[in-house]
């Protein structure tokens, strides 16, 4: 049974940084799609980075490319999502998500391609 568990939310000023992080279980990370989304109050979930291939490829939505870095540790057991740069924008709540690679698209960002969730974590950026 997959079990995703994300740490590291918090409020940040615009600017600063933070680093979430996810702890996982029954995850094979060969195997599997990662990723993290974020949803904010009133909006659809929406994609922000995820890693495929075994972790050997990466993909990011638009609004997040080149202040986010999505990455695993080296037992692949823990997924990373480095924030630098944030904005009052990045105000969500950021979700952990996990698929068996035949399902998730390779790089699709679309949260409909992933069925295993934890339970969120909260980033507030204030300007």
């Amino acid at each position: 049974q997959v079990q995703l568990v994300e740490s590291g939310g918090g409020s940040v000023q615009a600017g600063g940084s933070l680093r979430l992080s996810c702890a996982t279980s029954g995850v094979t990370a060969t195997r599997y799609c990662m990723g993290w989304f974020r949803q904010a109050p009133g909006k659809e979930r929406e994609g922000v980075a995820v890693i495929f291939r075994g972790g050997d490829s990466t993909a990011y939505s638009d609004s997040v490319k080149g202040r986010f870095t999505i990455s695993q540790d080296k037992a692949k057991t823990t997924l990373y999502l480095q924030m630098n740069s944030l904005k009052p924008e990045d105000t969500a709540t950021y979700y952990c998500a996990a698929q068996p690679s035949m399902f998730c698209r390779g790089g699709s960002l679309n949260p409909n391609n992933y069925g295993s969730w934890g339970q969120g974590t909260q980033v507030t950026v204030f300007a």
